[in-house]
């Protein structure tokens, strides 16, 4: 059974300080077999992650005060050092040029802004399985197009 998993019920930590993100990400995975919490800074998401155990961390590259990039070392760096559990990570991109950065700190998949429902629910299906996740573009152009994550 996965870390924060109580009685099959996953628990997703979203960290964002912006409020359309947390729509989109609650309307496609909060239901009563998934619990979303919210935390607004990166600095914020180890403790979030000690006292929630989440099964997924969402962090969306440009979070404030400390960016996604940044978090998703941050919380690498304490894996590493044992301080917190192994935790799947997903990105949430403005750009499909960041994806190199997703590789640099080892974040277990990505999607790039515009989100959809469909696509998050994908992405999250996929990490909480134990998979990785790429988001289907090209990078040249940003289009939908098969490109394979390679994590």
């Amino acid at each position: 059974m996965p870390a924060g998993t109580v009685c099959d019920v996953p628990t997703i930590l979203l960290a964002t300080d912006a409020d359309w993100i947390l729509e989109e990400v609650d309307a496609s995975l909060a239901d009563a077999s998934t619990n979303v919490y919210r935390v607004r800074a990166g600095i914020d998401v180890l403790e979030a992650i000690t006292q929630l155990n989440p099964d997924l961390v969402i962090i969306d590259e440009q979070i404030g005060n400390m960016g996604g990039i940044a978090t998703c070392m941050a919380i690498r760096n304490a894996e590493g050092m044992d301080a917190i559990p192994i935790t799947a990570v997903l990105m949430l991109l403005d750009r499909a040029h960041d994806v190199f950065q997703v590789q640099r700190c080892d974040a277990d998949g990505y999607l790039v802004k515009p989100l959809d429902s469909l696509r998050i629910r994908k992405a999250a299906d996929a990490l909480l399985a134990g998979e990785s996740y790429a988001d289907p573009i090209n990078l040249a152009s940003g289009d939908a197009a098969g490109l394979a994550f390679q994590g």
